[in-house]
């Protein structure tokens, strides 16, 4: 089997790492993004708004600092907008449709407005026009959805009918303007294109299960995690019109070898960005290395 080790890519400057770590992501663009408070949420009750830093890495290594007041959400979702605000979500929502769940930060760090996306986001990432992207997991088989920053509804899956039912979206790669993801129950790799009015959604079957992220180049894909004993599994495909036909199978680690235990992944374009506890670094894996 061969193994593959993820490469260094961006660390949370230690001047930090006395702040808790509430979550962190890397963009559209390739910047490393940490939401960071002075202290963890207590378990249960209500949670009281709470001002909160987001340390900014860019590919290039140089350092931003944004201070967010009054953030609300308990155990949030964070990606940056390309005016250079922040969109923060809650992952739960206490009631369905629950006005408060997002909100929209200005470059300088005060809210602008605020919406909601649905309750139970397993993925929300901003594309490189702004549009956010949610992929729920099972407790609201909402599907895919794509949303301007000012909570309008853009683009939906269920209006997609080759898309079939996506009762959780396992897997969301957003590169561009395009999405890819890989839902529950049957994985097909779904190519979605909300701009292409013919045919927004081209699916292709798949018989990799269980994959977390997902990275494309070319004619070809690589899917990371499984269940069980293929957690951290590698397995790649070429991409025919109407299939994904497997190649191989490898092993993902972290760069010193090490399997990540629990992580972060994050999918954009040919690259699986990965973050091993503590969170206070993230790895790389790029199909096009």
């Amino acid at each position: 089997m061969q193994i593959t080790a993820l490469v260094p890519y961006a660390r949370l400057p230690r001047a930090h790492h006395d702040r808790h770590v509430l979550t962190s992501t890397v963009d559209v663009f390739g910047a490393a993004h940490w939401l960071l408070a002075e202290r963890a949420p207590e378990p249960g009750g209500d949670l009281r708004p709470f001002d909160a830093l987001v340390v900014s890495v860019h590919p290039y290594g140089d350092v931003e600092l944004t201070e967010l007041s009054a953030v609300r959400a308990r155990w949030p979702r964070l990606d940056r907008l390309p005016d250079g605000g922040f969109v923060v979500a809650a992952s739960r929502a206490r009631r369905y449709e629950d006005a408060d769940q997002v909100q929209v930060f200005d470059e300088l760090g005060s809210e602008t407005t605020s919406f909601s996306l649905g309750d139970a986001i397993e993925h929300m990432l901003v594309d490189e026009t702004g549009h956010i992207w949610a992929g729920h997991f099972d407790e609201n088989p909402s599907g895919i959805r794509r949303w301007s920053a000012r909570g309008q509804l853009r683009w939906m899956s269920d209006h997609a009918g080759d898309a079939g039912w996506i009762m959780d979206c396992y897997a969301l790669n957003v590169s561009g303007t395009v999405a890819w993801a890989c839902p529950y129950t049957d994985f097909p790799l779904l190519e979605i294109r909300p701009d292409r009015p013919d045919r927004p959604v081209k699916v292709r079957a798949n018989t990799v299960r269980g994959a977390k992220a997902v990275g494309l180049h070319g004619g070809r894909v690589a899917f990371y995690g499984g269940y069980g004993e293929e957690r951290d599994r590698l397995a790649y495909g070429e991409l025919t019109e109407t299939s994904v036909e497997p190649t191989e199978v490898g092993l993902l680690t972290l760069p010193g070898g090490a399997l990540p235990g629990r992580r972060r992944v994050v999918g954009r374009g040919s690259r699986i960005y990965v973050q091993a506890e503590p969170f206070t670094a993230w790895d790389v894996f790029d199909l096009d290395g």
